[in-house]
């Protein structure tokens, strides 16, 4: 088996106090989740004009939510996706009472591909389980996504790659706080920072010239 170390965006969607709802309701809310995100996800790859493979490389379920993997190409777009995602589950809340909404983490980390017992394509890494550990700051505030640092740097280098989506940021009214440290669960230190859209929005990735980055010109 070759191993090959993959570098992406790791988008964990993590559903707010999910394992204390009813299995009935656990059951309708996760399937009404699923069509609702994979409607999202569509749009967005009808509006940019790529293949979902070169958008997602991977959804992996863990239970009370799941991980999409990014493609590497697409590294830097992670928390805009997240972002995505947020806003769009704004409406799924006045679907059903009950749905208390959803924490979202991303990391810039190393991955492995590998074919799981079913045959199908599987990941496995420390990039997952560092990812994991950006939805367990306590207090997280709403409508926010918690990232790490190295998303933070990678999200600031495709915003320099693509001009157009510096000035959609802008013209969405987006922030972020200051840097932010926290110890997990481990005793780790963790870095990172809580960005925000003030007029959100489902914002999809880079038409199909997403190869060739329109880098921002500098002055000298």
């Amino acid at each position: 088996m070759q191993k090959r170390v993959i570098e992406t965006d790791i988008v964990l969607i993590d559903i707010i106090d999910f394992s204390r709802l009813e299995m009935s309701k656990q059951l309708e809310l996760i399937t009404f989740l699923s069509q609702s995100y994979k409607k999202m996800i569509r749009k967005m790859l009808e509006n940019s004009g790529i293949p979902l493979e070169k958008m997602l490389q991977g959804i992996i379920p863990t239970g009370d939510g799941f991980y999409c993997v990014l493609h590497p190409s697409l590294k830097g777009f992670g928390p805009i996706m997240g972002l995505s995602f947020i806003h769009f589950s704004d409406y799924i809340a006045k679907e059903y009472p009950y749905f208390q909404g959803i924490r979202v983490a991303v990391h810039t980390g190393k991955i492995y591909r590998f074919e799981d017992i079913l045959g199908h394509n599987n990941f496995v890494g420390d990039g997952l389980n560092e990812c994991a550990r950006y939805v367990e700051i306590k207090n997280l505030v709403a409508n926010t996504v918690f990232i790490s640092e190295c998303a933070f740097d990678s999200l600031q280098t495709f915003l320099d790659d693509h001009e157009d989506f510096s000035d959609l940021l802008k013209k969405c009214d987006f922030r972020h706080s200051a840097r932010h440290t926290f110890h997990d669960k481990h005793g780790i230190a963790r870095h990172g920072y809580l960005i925000w859209m003030r007029k959100g929005g489902i914002i999809p990735p880079p038409k199909q010239d997403w190869l060739t980055p329109k880098r921002r010109t500098r002055a000298l």
